[in-house]
């Protein structure tokens, strides 16, 4: 009987195939470039919600965008119109540029400040990646990405999203390289012509770099880290002659909003308000994991510690100065918790290989799926993608009404008035109107003199809920105002808002 030999491994035919070994796939798939993979499918899904969901300016981005108007036309911008917002000089910048560009100037803010959403979720993943790991860093902009607060204040353009992003990509390159210097100076200045807290972070920065500085460069890093206040209270001076006009109007605004607490108040406003960012999971897993790390790599938490105590003390800071108790200024330090949150879950990627790593990653994984089915049951897509499609056809809606010819004709007998302020920059915006010709009807010592024009109301329940009334103490009045005044006549209608008029 003949013999059969087998060849011997490794010199099998060549039309012999195998199926990959699992550790093969585990390795190739190691190999790819994840985080690029997911920036071009963040970025990916970016674009195509602001087309499938196009949303345009909220309240203070519209003022900018008014404010460049106005410098454009050669006139100096009115910062004390009735419930405007703080200006802040970097806003004013880029109110200028998109003003350039007429009604579409909003639109293109907006865009823009998408593409600064894209660029804040990269530099947490950088910030926490050089801080503690890749996947620290995967797991922190995977946080921020299902935290639907901070992708809806890019759908509405608020500063906050590239002042974070200045902010955070500062941090991160200190982290990468500890005492950088100029570069993340000036990064904060830039920053600081956003918001002031920028001011506190700069002066506590460059306090940590004195001792190791020469005195030209304590000098010019003084420089910058004074630019910023100095620039802001320089508009400030130029516009009204009151170099601190930005903190006298806002305190008085928040006064008149009853936005202000009590210093009894604060810690459970902080409470609250870090449960609505973060939601009460993630939270809870970021103190826990603030713990964590300082334990297991105290050196490597300075940078994200120290940002997240500067925001909480930020925080409070202007909640004693009587300035508005809002979420919105928690951002910062509500980042560095996903950023513990993340650690909480990855960071068993910075400890040895090992039964205790083993059964961390175990543990991490059976969180992060209690995590998601927690979500699943508590978030309803629906409400969320609801209120996306909302806001772009209640600006549609407003748009259409207002530019047809018989509104236009009636907006000539006088001027246009709004139930509350709300409405006021939608409607200066699109119909090109300066500060004295829209009136909201709650700014009762203007509004009592106006007796003909148009007024724009809320035609509808969801408008007279998000616009006409006051979120925080709705009143008779509020609903009053949502009435048309007497002896005027209606002209135009639709679904969200109705225009009437009154000629004499």
């Amino acid at each position: 009987m003949p013999i059969v030999r087998l060849p011997a491994a490794g010199n099998r035919p060549p039309s012999v195939t195998t199926a990959p070994s699992s550790s093969s796939l585990v390795s190739r798939a190691e190999s790819l470039p994840w985080p690029l993979i997911l920036l071009v499918a963040l970025s990916l899904i970016v674009a195509a919600s602001t087309i499938v969901f196009p949303t345009y300016t909220a309240y203070d981005a519209t003022y900018s965008l008014l404010w460049g108007r106005e410098i454009l036309a050669g006139q100096l911008p009115d910062f004390a119109t009735y419930r405007a917002p703080t200006e802040h000089p970097l806003g004013l910048v880029f109110g200028v540029f998109f003003a350039l560009f007429g009604r579409a100037g909003d639109r293109l803010m907006l865009l823009a400040t998408m593409g600064s959403f894209v660029l804040m979720v990269v530099a947490l993943y950088q910030l926490a990646r050089n801080s503690f790991t890749i996947l620290v860093g995967l797991a922190a902009a995977a946080i921020l990405c299902t935290r639907f607060d901070f992708p809806f204040l890019a759908a509405r353009a608020f500063i906050d999203i590239p002042y974070l992003a200045l902010l955070l990509w500062a941090a991160a390159i200190e982290v990468a390289r500890p005492r950088r210097g100029a570069p993340v100076f000036w990064l904060l200045a830039l920053a600081g012509l956003l918001r002031p807290e920028a001011w506190i972070i700069a002066g506590i920065y460059w306090l940590w770099l004195l001792p190791s500085l020469s005195w030209r460069q304590r000098i010019g890093f003084a420089l910058l880290v004074g630019a910023a206040p100095l620039i802001w209270f320089g508009v400030d001076f130029i516009v009204t002659g009151n170099p601190l006009f930005s903190q006298t109007h806002t305190t008085a605004v928040t006064a008149e909003d009853g936005r202000a607490k009590s210093a009894d108040q604060i810690p459970g406003e902080t409470v609250y308000f870090f449960s609505q960012l973060l939601k009460t999971p993630v939270m809870v897993a970021g103190l826990v994991g603030i713990g964590l790390a300082g334990w297991l790599v105290p050196r490597r938490v300075r940078v994200p510690l120290a940002l997240f105590l500067i925001g909480l003390f930020t925080f409070v800071l202007l909640a004693l100065g009587q300035f508005s108790v809002i979420s919105r200024y928690l951002l910062l330090p509500a980042m560095m918790l996903m950023i513990f949150a993340a650690f909480l879950v990855a960071g068993f990627t910075v400890i040895r290989a090992g039964r205790v790593r083993r059964y961390w990653a175990i543990a991490a994984a059976v969180g992060v799926a209690a995590l998601i089915v927690w979500t699943i049951l508590r978030v309803n897509v629906d409400v969320l993608v609801t209120e996306l499609k909302f806001r772009g056809d209640s600006v549609r809606a407003l748009t259409s009404l207002l530019d047809r010819p018989d509104v236009r004709a009636a907006a000539k007998c006088g001027p246009v008035m709004t139930s509350n302020h709300r409405l006021v920059p939608s409607v200066r915006w699109i119909m090109d109107l300066p500060a004295d010709e829209v009136i909201a009807r709650s700014d009762l010592p203007e509004s009592s003199k106006v007796h003909s024009g148009i007024v724009v109301l809320a035609a509808g329940r969801a408008i007279l809920l998000r616009g006409g009334l006051d979120h925080e103490n709705p009143t008779a009045e509020d609903t009053l105002r949502n009435l048309p005044p007497a002896g005027y006549r209606q002209v135009a209608a639709n679904e969200l808002y109705s225009v009437y008029a009154r000629c004499r």
